[in-house]
């Protein structure tokens, strides 16, 4: 199982995870994504499509505490942030200038 971040506009900022099969984290984020705007989930994947993928998630909820890792963050009415994501909606390749030196050197590993 992958764990999926939920970065919403709500005013309770939970910030919840929860948990995705390998298929369903494949579907919401794919070609090594680890970034995904919900509205360009359902761009991608219509919105019957994305529905059935995202239903079995919401009962898989997980404690922050018990989580072995954030595998992806999925971003729910943040369509104001589309211009700070990067184009390839890999964490890894964020714009240098918004990092600091030391995510620099480990991105770069990891590229």
């Amino acid at each position: 199982m992958k764990n999926i971040q939920i970065i919403d506009d709500a005013d309770n900022v939970t910030y919840s995870l929860f948990q995705a099969t390998e298929a369903e984290f494949e579907a919401i984020f794919p070609n090594g994504r680890d970034i995904e705007l919900a509205e360009d989930l359902l761009d991608r994947l219509g919105e019957e499509m994305a529905g059935a993928v995202l239903a079995p998630i919401w009962s898989r909820p997980i404690l922050k505490r018990d989580a072995l890792g954030i595998h992806g963050t999925l971003f729910y009415d943040n369509d104001r942030r589309r211009d700070h994501i990067p184009p390839s909606k890999r964490e890894v390749d964020w714009n240098e200038g918004a990092i600091n030196q030391a995510q620099r050197d480990l991105f770069a590993k990891h590229r």
